[in-house]
């Protein structure tokens, strides 16, 4: 199957890096014109640089989507570029987390910012012309809690699962306008927040040693790939599957117990 998304736009927040830049790169090379979204403008312009020597047609924003002003000056700033979004990859985010008792009021309000209110202020951006054209796509990022939350997983889990409660109601909003909702919740997968972990561990392992050891705890034997997670995101954003919408799809190995 080839999977193409030839004329598209595609806006990806946190797009500098992991997951974002995986799928920043496969849509480029699937043909669409890709926005990607950060903070960091070297690791930004390092992601641009690298697209586009690659043939792809490529712009980049760095703004703070916790705000409103960021999340309209991200959209404002690639719609110029490139054109409005077709599609959107609600993908910043970080993992906050711990003892319930521990969690502070800022950081609950950090967190809901980052991963609910960004999405949300960046949803109702896209979907005027989304709504128009009567052709769209948003891809709420989430994680494998937002279905099956553990101790010491607040604020993280609870602004997923209500990540993953926004997007069945866009979903079931737009679907008479063709613009198809979906959340794909992540597992395990190589990013730097585990080389983060390793640096943290500090056990005299080498990175990848120690990913074979965590990927050993899993039922596939082995942490995934962030093109593994772009693949799936890809074939969502196109009209390969242009009757899914409303779902969330775990892309974890069969780490979750929950479907």
């Amino acid at each position: 199957m080839d999977i193409r998304l030839d004329g598209r736009c595609a806006l990806i927040t946190g797009g500098s890096a992991g997951l974002g830049l995986a799928m920043g790169r496969l849509f480029a090379s699937s043909g669409a014109r890709v926005g990607l979204v950060g903070r960091q403008v070297a690791a930004l312009e390092k992601a641009k640089n690298e697209i586009e020597h690659s043939g792809g047609q490529v712009a980049v924003c760095s703004s703070d989507i916790t705000t409103l002003e960021g999340c309209t000056h991200a959209y404002d700033a690639i719609t110029e570029a490139l054109g409005a979004p077709d599609i959107l990859i609600n993908n910043a985010g970080s993992s906050m987390r711990g003892p319930f008792l521990s969690v502070s009021d800022q950081d609950w309000q950090d967190d809901l910012d980052l991963k609910l209110f960004g999405a949300v202020r960046l949803s109702r951006l896209v979907l005027p012309h989304m709504r128009a054209q009567k052709w769209g796509r948003i891809i709420n990022v989430l994680n494998v809690a937002a279905k099956m939350p553990e101790a010491d997983g607040a604020p993280t889990a609870v602004s997923r699962a209500a990540g993953m409660a926004l997007m069945k109601i866009l979903a079931h909003e737009n679907a008479p306008y063709n613009v198809l909702v979906n959340a794909m919740l992540v597992g395990k997968i190589r990013s730097s927040q585990w080389e983060r972990r390793h640096a943290k561990a500090d056990d005299g392992s080498t990175l990848e040693q120690w990913y074979a050891q965590q990927g050993a705890k899993l039922p596939m034997g082995r942490l995934g790939n962030a093109e593994e997670f772009a693949s799936l995101a890809c074939f969502l954003a196109s009209d390969a599957g242009s009757y899914i919408s409303g779902t969330a799809i775990n892309v974890d190995g069969a780490l979750s117990r929950a479907v």
